[in-house]
């Protein structure tokens, strides 16, 4: 049987702090909490219960019965008021190895994915009911009933059959796009690192089970309840949990006697979904799923994540007339919202939503102006000219293929690097202006390579290699010159052996950079008899220890007891920029610190510097080796290196293991008076694409800027090297130049204010600290720039928040970071985010296209037929030039294949070659009104033209009697017009598709040159090449096949009519080739034009990128008036 408990439990909806004792399922009775003094034990299942998976109902109930604290199958006592090893021996897990696969497969099996249960996949009967119940549909189904309403049964048929297809195929495409969206998800899904079999790996989180040892570090969001092990330093964000800010000490050794003490207060145990602030550790996971504390909290949530709308009620459980009244309000809103579209979707897909009401009210107003010109007559003809508008003034495919092309960017976008996290990015990437970015990593290589160590009162060592982890390969040099007085140039000493390299100073140096790191590195064995050095750790410490170990010395003689015990470790902080190790040395049982960190932070913590040959030569630190010290690390950096300083101290007074795990002890009473020992130059080399991608960059009008912790120096070495600074530095303007480098600590003393009257912002920032980088955003922002981020650490979620594109590293970024952001890069490579901005802006193009594609033709139809209302038939009745089925078909059968194939072109190859789009106008750009109107036009005046050609030309102007609903003999010139207008209408409109690919560019451009390339041009989209094909020869069925065309489409078949068509069709060209032309020679004047050849190399295009940073006198501002 099981024992269930009960708790004290909260309110779910009151302020977060209750939160830390809310229960989802108070309502339900369960059996009495005994103390965790008490030793009333739950029975444990046998095994054999155990591997019987839990029914639906029995895993229902489990959830409801669950008490905080507790695990899937309840301890003994809750996991706070157990030791960790209780824990271990009730969960059957050894702390050291971990579960075995084969008892991680079972348990998954028996308690299923360590997720909420809120997502539920693919839904297709709600994906089926959206396409049912929208404001789309609502005027088809308007248009629907007024047609039967005047038994208009052929119109109403046709109507119906195509709404359904148009529902039908709808569904499946959203269906399809949602399955593709779903894949990508997990593509970017939690993962957590977890001992099994011995050895540690990384898994997905969902498949966590009880039993489970996971290992914690900074920046991790917790993957399920866990209790904690072992912890250095550990500190947890638990403000979902409990509304405290200030995040929680963790500490292992805590065990409460109190079960009902509260999340927040629990030190020994750490909670799903917070986030890890400081220090790692490692711990058992007890609880998952629906039994964690975040767990409870989801199950009084709606699917959507926003709290359920409660009824309010009185202390007597009572709610009068106006809570409920507010209650129904409050309900039939959000349903109204989504309905109507304009509370969900993506930003475009909403403004789309809007467009359709504003549609919906400008066909209410045609259908008026039709009734009107008709003299309010409500003849069935009459209302069916009525219907024939309404639905030409819907572009019924537009939410469709938005849709399609928006999952198909999604699955290129994974093929080039980036995993969206949200949909709206997919829509901004093609408006950044600016991109703020980390170095190190992502336009470095992320490896990094120790290349000079200066030790004082020593020498130089210079390693020549670029291999990041093998401490044997490359030649090492040595001379007795400080870095300030060496020349690049210049042969940098003699080269040295380094295990015969044996001296005091060194010795200490070598201690530090093995000791106060956290890096390991090793040689293994390869199947085929040979040897590979492998290293695992933080890139700058592999570097530090791969050269310790060059000189054999290797940070593993702490876990192997050969020189010093570990006894306690001061992380790394972004405010202290320091990091130390508290070791016990084995033979003298001295407890030291070892220190590396910032040069500035360290050398201030410093009093002494080792000068001589022995252990206890040390001289004062002064001002004046400072200030030497300085000048040595600004020759470091000038050289593109990283600088660390190193210093150490012996005697400092013992520490307990006590002391330790409780977190007790303060960094600040160790790290003083420190000696130092010198300085590490670390080399993080570019990526070979860094520096192209830049300068695509700077061509696409995208500013590139460069936000780094390293010293100033360093950070401009790097950005010169790729191309965020000019080469020529000497040439920029003095009162620029000042601002292109900052310190951090000089950018955030400047108010806001003094930062807006800079003439250029920062391209590079250095010392960079998390506050700095949302200074930057705001600054940027308030320059009318729109911006991209790129973070990995937990401290950088309020920049990824702040920025209009978050972009998290996926390799190397923590779990916040990837939550914050809006696109994961999978390589963490800055090329990516081009490939990021080069799609968003092909999905932006293509948007266009289509967009552009079927509203042009609503703006004929509406045009055509308004115009239309002139003409009149013998009864007074104006007739409709293009029928109601005709406009659909169109619409629908031709325009949603050629507008699908127009959503999947591939980008124009001058792309990155404008500037970003405008976000003040978003798709409905004045060159895109520009182009609607004018096509439209064209459309309409080819579609008035056939008309008039044919009804007036071939058939006297006879309109005929009731042509509106029938055929009769008096008809044939009026259906034979219609039929004109139809064909020559479907031409247009499946060709049409091929004028836009290139909104600027000829259609015919090499068409006569070179044929064969032209044609390929056309083949270059099978999808587009044959929608269009087929709209074409579907013409012919529809024209030709009886009954179909005359009581169906309402029009007739047509001999001499076709030189009409062929003749509006080739105006249509001709129109819109000079309506084009017309638009280039504009834009040419505008300068918004690219022009083949410019900008074509990286000389030119640092000239045109960095030519308002020269002054007048400059030669390249010589060069460029000269050019002029």
């Amino acid at each position: 049987m099981l024992l269930l408990y009960n708790g004290v439990l909260g309110s779910p909806f009151c302020h977060p702090k209750s939160l830390a004792n809310f229960h989802p399922f108070e309502s339900f009775d369960v059996a009495p909490q005994p103390s965790c003094g008490s030793h009333i034990f739950a029975p444990r299942r046998s095994s054999a219960i155990l591997a019987l998976p839990p029914t639906m109902a029995n895993l229902q109930q489990q959830i409801e019965g669950h008490v905080s604290g507790q695990a899937n199958e309840p301890l003994s006592l809750p996991a706070h008021c157990l030791s960790a090893s209780q824990v271990a021996q009730e969960l059957q897990t050894d702390p050291t190895t971990g579960l075995t696969s084969q008892e991680a497969t079972e348990r998954l099996a028996r308690y299923g994915a360590n997720d909420l249960g809120k997502e539920k996949g693919v839904k297709p009967l709600e994906i089926l009911f959206a396409q049912v119940f929208n404001a789309m549909t609502l005027i088809l189904l308007l248009a629907l009933a007024a047609s039967f309403g005047i038994q208009a049964w052929i119109e109403g048929g046709v109507l119906a059959g195509l709404i359904a297809i148009n529902i039908v195929i709808g569904f499946f495409q959203d269906l399809q796009a949602a399955r593709t969206i779903a894949s990508l998800k997990s593509l970017n899904s939690a993962t957590a690192r977890v001992v099994r079999d011995g050895a540690t790996t990384t898994i997905e989180a969902s498949k966590l089970v009880p039993g489970d040892i996971i290992e914690l570090k900074v920046g991790d969001s917790v993957p399920a309840d866990a209790r904690i092990i072992e912890a250095v330093n550990l500190e947890a964000d638990e403000a979902l949990l409990t509304g405290e800010s200030v995040p929680a000490r963790k500490h292992p050794d805590e065990v409460y006697q109190d079960a009902d003490t509260g999340p927040g207060d629990r030190l020994n145990i750490v909670f799903s979904s917070s986030v890890l602030t400081k220090g790692r550790g490692k711990a058992i996971v007890f609880a998952t799923g629906m039994f964690t504390e975040i767990g409870a909290i989801a199950a009084a949530l709606d699917d959507d994540g926003t709290k359920k709308r409660k009824l309010e009620r009185d202390e007597n459980g009572k709610a009068s007339i106006g809570a409920y009244f507010s209650f129904a309000l409050g309900k039939t809103w959000d349903w109204i919202g989504a309905f109507l579209g304009v509370t969900v979707g993506t930003p475009l897909q909403r403004k789309l939503s809007q467009l359709f009401h504003y549609i919906f009210m400008f066909a209410i107003v045609c259908a008026i102006i039709i009734l009107a010109a008709n003299k309010f007559k409500a003849r069935n003809d009459v209302i069916i000219y009525a219907v024939a508008t309404a639905i030409g003034t819907l572009p019924v495919t537009l939410i469709l293929v938005l849709t399609i092309t928006m999952a198909a960017g999604t699955k290129v976008m994974v093929q080039r690097n980036v995993v969206v996290r949200n949909m709206r990015s997919l829509e901004a990437l093609g408006g950044v202006t600016n991109i703020c970015s980390d170095k190190t990593g992502t336009l470095t290589q992320g490896k990094m390579v120790t290349r000079m160590a200066w030790i004082p009162g020593f020498g130089t060592y210079s390693i020549d290699t670029n291999d990041a982890y093998n401490p044997e390969a490359g030649a090492i040099t040595f001379t007795d010159a400080e870095p300030r007085n060496m020349r690049r140039s210049a042969d940098n000493g003699r080269a040295v052996s380094p295990k015969d390299e044996s001296h005091p100073s060194l010795a200490h140096y070598l201690d530090i950079a093995s000791l106060a790191n956290l890096a390991k590195v090793i040689r293994s064995d390869n199947e085929d008899g040979s040897n590979q050095w492998k290293a695992n750790g933080d890139p700058t410490e592999i570097a530090m220890q791969v050269f310790a170990t060059r000189f054999g010395r290797s940070g593993l003689g702490i876990e192997a007891g050969s020189g010093w015990k570990q006894l306690a470790e001061f992380p790394f902080d972004s405010s202290i920029k320091k990091m130390s190790i508290l070791a016990e040395s084995e033979s003298t049982g001295l407890v030291h610190i070892f220190t590396k960190g910032a040069v500035e932070r360290v050398l201030s913590s410093c009093v002494s510097v080792s000068v001589g040959n022995d252990d206890s030569t040390v001289a004062p630190m002064t001002e004046e080796f400072k200030t030497t010290t300085l000048a040595n690390m600004e020759a470091l950096a000038r050289r593109g290196l990283r600088v660390l300083a190193l210093a150490n101290k012996g005697g400092v007074r013992p520490v307990s293991e006590e002391e330790s795990r409780r977190g007790l002890l303060k960094r600040e009473e160790f790290e003083h008076d420190l000696v130092f020992r010198g300085l590490v130059g670390i080399y993080d080399p570019p990526r070979p694409e860094s520096r192209p991608s830049v300068f695509k960059c700077h061509e696409a009008g995208i500013g590139v800027h460069m936000l780094t912790g390293d010293h100033p120096e360093t950070a401009r070495a790097i950005a010169i090297e790729v191309g965020i600074l000019p080469a020529r530095m000497e040439l920029v303007r003095a009162d620029i130049a000042q601002g292109l480098v900052m310190a951090a600590h000089d950018f955030d003393k400047l108010s806001d204010d003094e930062l807006d009257k800079l003439p250029e912002l920062p391209l590079v920032v250095a010392r960079c600290a998390p506050s700095t980088k949302v200074r930057m955003i705001d600054a940027l922002h308030r320059r009318g720039k729109f911006v991209a981020m790129t973070g990995d650490g937990v401290n950088d979620s309020p920049s990824l928040k702040r920025a209009d594109v978050g972009i998290a590293m996926g390799l190397g970024g923590s779990d916040v970071a990837k939550s914050a952001s809006d696109i994961v890069l999978s390589d963490d490579n800055f090329a990516s985010i081009l490939n990021a901005v080069e799609e968003g802006r092909r999905i932006f193009d293509n948007v266009q296209k289509f967009m552009l594609h079927v509203l042009s033709a609503n703006v004929a139809f509406v045009t055509t037929l308004m115009v239309g209302l002139a003409y009149k038939d013998s009864a007074g009745i104006s007739i409709f030039q293009i029928t109601p089925v005709e406009i659909l078909f169109m619409l629908l059968v031709a325009g949603a294949f050629t507008e699908t194939g127009l959503g999947f072109e591939s980008a124009s190859k001058h792309i990155l070659k404008r500037p970003p789009q405008s976000l003040k106008y978003g798709v409905f750009t004045p060159e895109f009104i520009s182009d609607l109107f004018a096509y439209g036009l064209i459309m309409a005046i080819c579609l008035l033209t056939a008309f008039i050609a044919v009804i007036f030309g071939m058939y006297d102007g006879n309109f005929g009697h009731d042509c509106n609903l029938r055929y009769s003999e008096s008809c044939e010139g009026v259906f034979r017009a219609r039929s004109t207008c139809y064909t020559a209408m479907m031409w247009i409109f499946v060709f049409f598709a091929w004028e836009l690919v290139d909104s600027r560019l000829s259609f015919f451009h090499g068409a006569f040159n070179n044929t064969k390339k032209w044609a390929d041009k056309l083949w270059r989209n099978p999808f587009l090449f044959w929608s269009v094909m087929a709209g074409f020869f579907c013409t012919f069925p529809t024209l030709y096949i009886p009954v179909l065309n005359d009581h169906v489409f309402l029009h007739k078949g047509i001999d001499k009519e076709w030189g009409v068509v062929f003749g509006v069709t080739i105006f249509f060209f001709l129109a819109a080739e000079t309506y084009k032309w017309g638009k280039r020679r504009y834009l040419r004047k505008k300068g918004e034009m690219v022009r083949k050849g410019e900008g074509s190399s990286e000389e030119d295009l640092e000239k045109k990128t960095f030519e308002r940073f020269y002054s007048s006198d400059s030669d390249y501002a010589s060069a460029g008036t000269e050019k002029a």
